[in-house]
């Protein structure tokens, strides 16, 4: 089967399979998406569904457990992690694109939840549910990237690298016009 012919979104590889194909390294020649539209060129597989059903499970569980514990902060908390629920899962073109942002933000969240209580306690039963909750969350949320994204350090130098090009053009438009 031969590989699509790259685009400027597109950059051949050599390096073995990576979120296009699952198997070992075989020496083809593939094709690696290096922008931000990686995880929008293919249709979900049923262990990608699986995955996503199983991190908006995990997030509306945590948030629900947070939801039941009174108080402001909890109840935020419990919010945004129903707002990342519906951002992983929302069809709208926008959230599709930027998907990879919704998942490290999601892992972040997550941790930044465990070191708060880790900070702040309180350590009882149902908080260790949660935090285990979170913990398998953001394993999910790894293993999702990965094989929808790939590497994250190349997204994010490329998503950087895009907006400074804008804002270049910007500032060279603006300096011209005065």
């Amino acid at each position: 089967m031969a590989s699509p012919v790259p685009t400027p979104t597109m950059q051949a590889s050599n390096a073995g399979e990576g979120p296009a194909g699952r198997g070992p390294r075989s020496g083809r020649r593939r094709t690696e998406v290096t922008d931000t539209a990686r995880s929008t060129n293919r249709a979900l597989s049923p262990v990608d569904v699986a995955l996503r059903v199983a991190i908006v499970g995990l997030a509306l569980s945590t948030g629900y457990i947070h939801s039941t514990l009174g108080g402001v902060l909890f109840t935020l908390n419990a919010v945004g992690y129903l707002v990342a629920a519906v951002a992983m899962v929302i069809p709208l073109p926008l959230a599709i694109k930027y998907r990879w942002v919704v998942r490290l933000g999601l892992m972040g969240y997550a941790a930044t939840t465990i070191i708060g209580w880790a900070i702040q306690g309180p350590y009882y039963t149902t908080a260790y549910i949660a935090k285990a909750i979170e913990v398998v969350l953001i394993t999910l949320l790894a293993i999702d990237f990965a094989r929808m994204d790939g590497n994250p350090v190349p997204l994010i130098k490329n998503e950087i690298s895009t907006i400074l090009a804008k804002l270049g053009r910007r500032s060279a438009t603006s300096s011209s016009n005065a």
